[in-house]
């Protein structure tokens, strides 16, 4: 039986479309449990913590960088944005029940952003197979927009609104990409058995303790 006040995470709704294990997805692991040593994925060089992120915006590729090849690779034509870190809590946010129904996620815990390949907001919720997208509709997004002035200063790809409502949590935040990434990796790498297990409530427990610090307005996810 699932635990008490713990979500349910369903494989995916009919009509719902999974984001496919390669690619990004299978990198995640790498900001839940990476090893302390981490390299440039262009040239190889070692990278220090800090460093910077980048995504591929055609396959949503969460790609490490040194300061050179961001530079580069951020301002040539391959389709990478740099991302820019950071996490803030949007403690005057607006959103009723009525709003997250519309907004057809089946669990408590998503991310939004708006996807330029696609040219709308989508919506991806986190769960043991990876980030499952869920269907957006449009009127829903456009009247939380509205409400919430935050959201239209979003930078498209690169930043997103999550939103955790476990456990009676009504809990907004305006984050750089890499944090979502980050909670997917953990929950697909810890998760065992149908709830989860206690390990993986502690480990979203943590994140979102980390996530709450002061220090993590100025920088995307760090596995320090």
């Amino acid at each position: 039986m699932p635990e008490p006040n713990r979500p349910h995470w369903p494989p995916g709704r009919a009509g719902d479309a999974a984001v496919p294990r390669g690619g990004w997805v299978a990198r995640l692991r790498r900001f839940a449990d990476a090893p302390a040593a981490e390299r440039c994925d262009f040239c190889g060089t070692g990278l220090g913590l800090p460093h910077t992120h980048l995504i591929e915006l055609a396959s949503r590729r969460l790609l490490c960088a040194c300061e050179r090849c961001a530079t580069v690779a951020a301002t040539g034509e391959g389709g990478y944005r740099v991302v820019p870190g950071g996490a803030r809590l949007l403690a005057e946010f607006r959103m009723t029940d009525a709003e997250w129904e519309a907004l057809r996620l089946p669990i408590d815990i998503a991310f939004l952003f708006h996807s330029t390949a696609e040219g709308r907001a989508v919506a991806l919720y986190p769960g043991p197979a990876g980030a499952t997208r869920s269907l957006l509709g449009l009127e829903a997004w456009g009247r939380l927009v509205a409400a919430n002035v935050a959201l239209a200063g979003l930078e498209p790809d690169v930043e997103a609104l999550l939103v955790n409502r476990i456990a009676g949590a009504r809990e907004y935040y305006r984050v750089s990409i890499d944090w979502c990434f980050a909670l997917v990796g953990l929950i697909r790498t810890r998760w065992c058995g149908l709830s989860g297990g206690a390990e993986v409530w502690q480990a979203i427990d943590g994140f979102f303790d980390r996530l709450r610090a002061p220090a993590s307005a100025s920088g995307g996810w760090r596995h320090d």
